[in-house]
Parts: structure tokens; C-alpha cells; sequence
């Protein structure tokens, strides 16, 4: 009988390796491919070297053939290019939602299939259910490492040829696992942040593609208080390097960054995380998808979450038929962030999102600021 080929995608990480291990264990032909999505080697904060090298040692110990691809040019079109584009508007992009729906989702199964493969398999912690000819897509098992927030752009075509091996395996046990087989990466610590950055700071980074534009820091009053360097390099609610740690203003609170007016260049702050320009009782979102394929009904109580690693938020939805949507919530959301994504759920089903476009505004908010 032949044995199932699926293609794994495989970064070097111990995930990637132990989800590729459990399906050799599970009797799949496992053929690992390692995605090579960004050139510059040359920059000490780059890993990808490091990292195939890891994965090779992965896949020499487990018996599997890989590979290696480079879609950098893919990457740089469909992921890159919109991170710079949104960031120059004064949005703070998510580049793993896009990179998963363009690259790993997409370029890496078009590839795949070309390989033989009939379905592909990442590390993600995500798990699948099958509900008559749907697929759905649901949080992990393990709460505290659930990915499906970045996975809500996939639709039934992606996710009917997908395997997500670790999706209801904790992460301790993951670790465990790669010890107990002796994986040379069990310990290697987990990749943070945007990948094509490492390590570097974010400040430098930008700065390499992105002009400075300076310009007033006002307060609620208008009152201004110093000088940004440019509203790219700020985003909503941070706390550091805005470069007023020595004003006090009316108080000994820190400062974080509340609004950008866009056509005025100004950066507006203010003083504690209570403030009431932090939050918002309603998002807009636009470019909506959902992985059923349609939008879900109106007239159900759901969850939502703004933002990666926060908790459900209940909510009532509000769509548009030019794929735009309002959510509605019961508690005020803090730092609400254009060109984040606002990602839909009902209990541990993701149903899909969008990208955050506006939120409510303060009624003093000064005239002609935008969030």
C-alpha cells in the first residue's frame, strides 16, 4: 500500500520537527521543506542559516528527505511591500496573517503539490474539524500557544489539503517529546517577533526603508510637548521610546501613544494606561475573510480578539456586503490598532476577520485627528 506523502514545512524550530516526527510516526511518506523567505544572510540578526542547518539535523535524525525553496521574491512582493505600505500610513501591520495566507498557505502548497503531495503540515497549534463536506479551523488544545488568531485569512480549499499535528498537543509536551527522541533543537528557543527583523530593534529596522517625517507631540489640550521622529515608528498604546520619560505634565504617570492624526502629523499621548483615549467600545474592520466561505449570521453573541495573546472578548457583529464589519463590544478595548487584525469566534471556532480600519473616538478628541 502506499503510504501518504505530505509535505512539512520545516524551519529549523522544534515544532516544525516534532510535528514532522509524529506524522513518520503515523505512517505518512514525510518529505520536509524549509522556506527560505527573506535574503538578507548577510545581517548578523539573520538566522536562516543557523536554522536550515538545524532542520537538516532534524531530518537526518528522523529519516526524511527535505529541501530547501526560496520564495523570497514572493515574499518581498505579497508580504513586505504591504508591511512598508501600511506602516507609511501611520498602520501597525501583522505581517505573519499575510504570510501565512500568501506564502506558507499558498506559494509553499502550490509547491508542495508539485512535489507529489496531497497534503501539506506545518507546526502551527491550531487543530482542524471536519463538519460534513466544511472544514473548520479551531484553537489549540494549549491555550497559552494558540496560533489560529494568525491563521483566520485560510479557506476551505487551504485547509482541506492542511494537517496541524500539534494542534492538540501542549507545548510542554512538544519539548518533552523532542528530548525523548533526541532532537538536536529540543531546547532552541522559540522565534519571536517579525521574522524578517530577528533581533535587531524594530526603530533601526524601519528606519532602512522608511524616511523620518518629525513632528508635534500634542496631549489631549493640545499642548505640545516634544517632537516624534515620524508616526511609522510609533503605534497605539506603547510605552517606550516615545522620548518623553523626563515630563510630567500633570502627573508622575508614563505616557503612551493614543492617537496619530495623519494629515496634521501628530502624535498624541497621554498620561496612564486608564486614560479613556486607550479605549474603544467599537472596531471597524475591512478586507474581511471567513473560512466557511460566507459571513456568519448577525443576530449571535460572539468573541473577538484585537489583538495575539488576548483574552476573548464577547461582542456583537455587523457586517456589510463590501466585506467590511463592526464589532460591537461589552467591555471598552484597549489600544485598538489599525491595520491589526480583529479575528472572529464562537466558542473555539475561528470563523475569520479583518484588518482593523477605525475605531470609536473620544467626543473630545481634537477635530481632524484620526485613529
Amino acid at each position: 500500500m502506499t503510504k501518504k506523502r505530505v509535505v512539512v514545512g520545516m524551519s529549523g524550530g522544534v515544532d516544525s520537527s516534532v510535528a514532522a516526527w509524529l506524522l513518520k510516526q503515523q505512517g505518512y511518506e514525510v518529505v520536509g521543506l524549509f522556506m527560505k523567505n527573506w535574503e538578507d544572510d548577510d545581517s548578523k540578526y539573520c538566522s536562516s542559516r543557523q536554522d536550515w542547518i538545524d532542520a537538516v539535523s532534524v531530518a537526518d535524525l528522523v529519516d526524511i528527505d527535505i529541501k530547501m525553496v526560496n520564495f523570497s521574491v514572493q515574499y518581498k512582493r505579497k508580504v513586505f511591500d504591504n508591511f512598508l505600505h501600511e506602516y507609511s500610513t501611520g498602520r501597525t501591520p501583522n505581517p505573519d496573517v499575510l504570510c501565512n495566507t500568501e506564502i506558507k498557505f499558498k506559494a509553499f502548497l502550490d509547491h508542495a503539490v508539485e512535489l507529489g503531495a496531497e497534503t501539506i503540515a506545518t507546526g502551527h497549534y491550531a487543530r482542524l474539524r471536519q463538519v460534513g463536506e466544511r472544514f473548520e479551523l479551531l484553537k489549540a488544545l494549549d491555550p497559552l500557544k494558540d496560533q489560529s488568531y494568525f491563521l483566520h485569512h485560510l479557506n476551505q480549499s487551504q485547509l482541506r489539503r492542511t494537517l496541524f499535528p500539534l494542534g492538540g498537543i501542549h507545548k510542554i509536551r512538544v519539548r518533552e517529546l523532542a528530548s525523548k527522541i533526541g532532537l538536536p533543537n529540543a531546547m532552541k528557543k522559540d522565534s519571536t517577533g517579525i521574522c524578517f527583523i530577528g533581533e535587531q530593534p524594530f526603530r533601526t529596522f524601519l528606519n532602512r526603508y522608511l524616511p523620518t517625517q518629525p513632528g508635534p507631540i500634542k496631549t489631549p489640550d493640545d499642548k505640545v510637548i516634544g517632537e516624534h521622529i515620524g508616526l511609522a515608528f510609533y503605534t497605539l498604546g506603547q510605552r517606550k521610546g516615545i522620548g518623553l520619560g523626563g515630563i510630567h505634565a500633570s502627573s508622575n504617570k508614563p505616557w503612551f501613544v493614543a492617537r496619530k492624526d495623519i494629515s496634521g502629523n501628530i502624535l498624541y499621548v497621554v498620561q496612564g494606561n486608564h486614560h479613556p483615549w486607550l479605549f474603544s467600545s467599537m472596531v471597524q474592520a475591512e478586507n474581511s475573510r471567513w473560512i466557511s466561505g460566507t459571513a456568519p449570521q448577525e443576530k449571535h453573541l460572539f468573541t473577538a480578539k484585537i489583538r495575539y495573546r488576548q483574552q476573548d472578548a464577547t461582542c456583537t457583529f455587523q457586517y456589510s456586503p463590501d466585506r467590511h464589519f463592526t464589532l460591537y463590544f461589552a467591555e471598552p478595548q484597549w489600544a485598538v490598532t489599525p491595520g491589526q487584525s480583529a479575528v472572529l469566534y464562537s466558542g473555539d471556532v475561528c470563523l475569520g476577520g479583518g484588518i482593523i480600519g477605525s475605531t470609536s473616538m473620544p467626543l473630545t478628541l481634537t477635530t481632524g485627528t484620526t485613529s
